[in-house]
């Protein structure tokens, strides 16, 4: 399907909004900054967006659709087929790999934590659209693979996504690695161990 010419337009507003949230922050973006980074009228914009927070939100669902599709789609994704033991460390690298080299994402983060104070729309927006998917979504995961013997899929699907955060925000987001360093490829394998330790005891043992 050809894209329209209006979600052409939103797709340049959005751009431009990146732009500005990223160079001055929230608080010190207008729409008209908006306007003249995506180049066009502030009109156009409020045509498209009735106002910044939900500019801001738009933005943030935008990021989360191209984030969950660089990664997997839904539950049907045929790259969750297989064996958990394979397809748990692969889909934890791909995760990984994906936040650890956007560069903007980093920078957008940096920019709501640092706003949140003053604007928690900005961190509940975030949670809505990237950190609820992304739990509801592992939690799926987990539950639907008994074999990981955990009691509680929601609660260890936390755990897993908590370690991939803290891991991002203290080596990357917070210029940690030179301080704390470890390899992702460390934390992924240790993460998985800890899901999988029954299941390795078992073929161990028979």
């Amino acid at each position: 399907m050809t894209p329209s010419p209006a979600s052409d337009k939103a797709e340049q507003i959005l751009t431009g909004a990146m732009q500005a949230f990223l160079a001055q922050g929230y608080a010190g973006t207008s729409m008209d900054r908006v306007a003249a980074a995506a180049g066009v009228s502030k009109a156009t914009v409020y045509s498209h967006f009735q106002d910044k927070e939900r500019l801001f939100q738009a933005l943030v669902r935008r990021m989360a659709k191209r984030k969950f599709s660089e990664v997997f789609t839904d539950m049907d994704d045929p790259r969750l087929e297989g064996d958990p033991l394979v397809v748990f460390p692969a889909m934890g690298r791909t995760i990984m790999a994906r936040m650890l080299v956007d560069s903007e994402h980093l920078d957008f983060m940096r920019m709501v934590i640092g706003e949140s104070g003053r604007f928690p729309q900005l961190a509940k927006a975030c949670i809505q659209n990237l950190t609820k998917y992304s739990l509801e979504f592992l939690t799926q995961y987990i539950a639907a693979h008994p074999e990981f013997g955990v009691p509680d899929p929601e609660a260890t699907a936390r755990i897993v996504l908590g370690a991939m955060v803290f891991f991002v925000l203290s080596q990357k987001a917070m210029h940690g690695e030179e301080i704390i360093p470890m390899d992702e490829e460390r934390m992924i394998n240790a993460t998985a161990f800890l899901l999988f330790r029954d299941q390795q005891t078992a073929t161990t043992n028979t």
